[in-house]
C-alpha cells in the first residue's frame, strides 16, 4: 500500500506538516512495521516447524526399528527357534521369512561403529545361524552321530569382553546327562564393522548327571560307574573331572563383519554373508568403556 500526495503551497508556506501529509507518513511507517512484524513471525514459524518435523521423523524411524524388531523375533518362533534350527526341522518357507525380516532390520541400524560400541559386551544368546556357520555346523555334527531322541541340543549363547569370546553349547543326553562344550576365541577389530576371530581353545568339560531323572533300572548301573570313576588314577580322574581340553590355537579364524547392534539384538554375516542373530541375555551397563578403539 502506498500514499502519494501533490500538496501544492499555500500562501508560500510549506505543507511539508499539514496534517494529510502526516497521516500518509504515519499509514506508510505502521505498514513496513507490519511487513516487520508478518515477516519475524513466518521466520519464527520456520524455525519452531522444523525441529518438529525433524523429531517427528526421528520418531516414525525409531517405531519402524521397533516393529522390524518384533517382526524378526515372531519369525524366529514360527520357525521353531533354535532347536528346530539346529535339529533340520525347520522349513525353506521359515528360512526365507526369516532372512527377509532380517534383512529389514539390518538397514535401520543405529550403531554406525558396532565394533568399538559399548554394547557389543555381554552376554548373548543364539537365535538363528545360517547353514555354513560354524556353530550350526558342529550341531549337526552331534545329531547325526547320535538320533535326536537321545541328544539334545539346548541351546549355544556367547559371552563377549575384554576382546575375546567364550562360547558355549549346552547338551544333554536322554535327558539324564549334561555337558558343555566351551570354545574359547580371540577378538580383534579391523574396522568400523570388520572383525577378526581366531579359535584358542576347546573344553568338552564333564557331564553332570541328575540322579532324579535315571529311570530305576539304571540306578544300581550308575552307582557301579560312580564308584569305579573314585578308583581311576588320579591324573585321569583329574581329566574326566576337569573336562578334555582341545587346543586350537592357529587352527582357525574367520573374518565378519557387523551389520546390526542395538541394546537387545547382535546381527553378524561371514565373509558369504550368511547372518547369525543373537539376543542379549543380560542387561548392559549404561556406561561401559568400549572394547577397543580403532583407528581409521
Amino acid at each position: 500500500m502506498a500514499c502519494s500526495i501533490q500538496v501544492t503551497p499555500f500562501y508560500g508556506t510549506s505543507c511539508s506538516n499539514s496534517p494529510v501529509t502526516i497521516f500518509c507518513r504515519k499509514l506508510h511507517s505502521a505498514v513496513n512495521f507490519g511487513r516487520k512484524i508478518g515477516r519475524h513471525r513466518v521466520g519464527r514459524v520456520m524455525m519452531v516447524q522444523q525441529p518438529v518435523q525433524g523429531a517427528s521423523a526421528t520418531y516414525a524411524k525409531e517405531m519402524e526399528r521397533l516393529s522390524a524388531k518384533e517382526s524378526l523375533l515372531l519369525a524366529f518362533k514360527d520357525a521353531g527357534g533354535f532347536e528346530g534350527l539346529v535339529s533340520g526341522k525347520t522349513t525353506d518357507v521359515q528360512r526365507i521369512d526369516v532372512n527377509e525380516r532380517i534383512t529389514s532390520l539390518e538397514r535401520l541400524n543405529p550403531t554406525p561403529r558396532p565394533t568399538t560400541s559399548p554394547f557389543l559386551e555381554g552376554r548373548w544368546n543364539f537365535e538363528w545361524l545360517g547353514t555354513g556357520t560354524p556353530g550350526l555346523f558342529a550341531a549337526k555334527i552331534v545329531f547325526e552321530r547320535f538320533p535326536s531322541s537321545l541328544t539334545n541340543l539346548s541351546k549355544m549363547d556367547v559371552l563377549i569382553k575384554d576382546g575375546n569370546a567364550k562360547i558355549t553349547a549346552q547338551l544333554k543326553f536322554l535327558n539324564s546327562i549334561e555337558s558343555k562344550f566351551v570354545l574359547s576365541t580371540k577378538l580383534s577389530v579391523e574396522g568400523p564393522l570388520r572383525m577378526k576371530e581366531e579359535y584358542a581353545e576347546g573344553i568338552v568339560e564333564s557331564p553332570t548327571i541328575d540322579e532324579s531323572t535315571i529311570p530305576e533300572q539304571l540306578r544300581g548301573a550308575f552307582g557301579q560307574a560312580a564308584t569305579t570313576m573314585q578308583q581311576l588314577p588320579v591324573p585321569i580322574r583329574d581329566v574326566v573331572t576337569n573336562g578334555l581340553k582341545v587346543p586350537l590355537s592357529g587352527s582357525y579364524q574367520r573374518l565378519f563383519m557387523i551389520s546390526y547392534l542395538d541394546e537387545e539384538i547382535l546381527i553378524i554375516r561371514d565373509t558369504a554373508g550368511i547372518p547369525e542373530v543373537l539376543t542379549r541375555l543380560d542387561t548392559p551397563a549404561e556406561t561401559m568403556e568400549s572394547v577397543t578403539e580403532y583407528v581409521s
